[in-house]
C-alpha cells in the first residue's frame, strides 16, 4: 500500500498530475530500505533465540501497536523449553533439572498467554514473568501487531522525495504509469540520499541478536 495518496499530492509538495506507479515505487523502496514488508499496522510472526535465564526480548518491527479495541499488542506466542543449566544455587538447579526431565520439557514447545505479558511499545521490548522452579526459554515465536495506522510526516515526505529524486534523474524519467519497483531498485543508491535516510533513520528496523 501507497505512503501517500493521490489526494495528499499537494499537501507535500508533489505534482497532482504523478502517475501513481511512481508512488508504489517509491514506497516499496522505503519498505526495502526499512527492512519489512510494510510500515502500516500489520501483523508479524517472529521466532527469537533467547539468552539463558533471561525473561526479556526485543522485537523487531516498531512501533508496537495495539488494535482497537484492545490491551497488547501481541496476539499469540509459544516458546521452547532449554535444557537446566547449573547455577549458584545447585538445590534449585537439581530440582528443577529433574523436574525437566521427568516431564520431558527440554526442547518442548509451550502455548504462552501472551495477555500476562508486560511490553513497551517504542522500544519493542517484552517481558514476563521467571518460572518460580528456575526452568527457562532459550526460543520462543511471538505473533504480534505494529505499525501505524495513519502514516507520519517525515515517510510522506521520504516518498515524495524519492519521486523527485527519480524525476531528475533522465534514465528513470518514464511517465507512461508502467513504472514499478524493479526500475526504480536498481537506481536505489542514488535515489535513496542522505535526505531520504535521514528521514527513515527512526523507522529501520533493528534485529537485536
Amino acid at each position: 500500500m501507497n505512503y501517500l495518496a493521490d489526494t495528499e499530492y499537494q499537501t507535500y509538495g508533489l505534482e497532482p498530475d504523478t502517475p501513481e506507479s511512481w508512488v508504489s515505487a517509491a514506497s516499496s523502496l522505503i519498505n526495502a530500505h526499512c527492512h519489512r514488508p510494510t510500515l502500516w499496522f500489520s501483523e508479524f510472526t517472529e521466532r527469537i533465540r533467547l539468552v539463558p535465564g533471561r525473561n526479556v526480548l526485543r522485537l523487531t518491527y516498531l512501533p508496537l501497536a495495539i488494535p482497537s479495541g484492545g490491551t497488547t499488542p501481541l496476539v499469540e506466542g509459544r516458546a521452547r523449553y532449554g535444557v537446566p543449566r547449573r547455577g549458584d544455587d545447585l538445590t534449585m538447579w537439581e530440582m528443577a533439572s529433574e523436574y525437566a526431565m521427568t516431564f520431558g520439557l527440554p526442547g518442548t514447545w509451550v502455548d504462552l498467554t501472551v495477555a500476562d505479558f508486560d511490553f513497551f511499545e517504542a522500544t519493542g521490548e517484552i517481558s514476563w514473568l521467571p518460572n518460580p522452579l528456575g526452568m527457562y526459554f532459550d526460543e520462543m515465536e511471538l505473533t504480534y501487531n505494529a505499525g501505524f495506522n495513519t502514516i507520519p510526516d517525515p515517510i510522506k515526505f521520504a516518498c515524495v522525495q524519492l519521486v523527485r529524486n527519480a524525476q531528475a534523474m533522465p534514465a528513470v524519467n518514464v511517465r507512461e504509469g508502467t513504472l514499478n519497483a524493479m526500475h526504480f531498485a536498481y537506481f536505489a543508491d542514488t535515489l535513496l540520499d542522505s535526505t531520504v535516510q535521514t528521514m527513515l533513520a527512526p523507522f529501520v528496523a533493528q534485529k537485536v541478536a
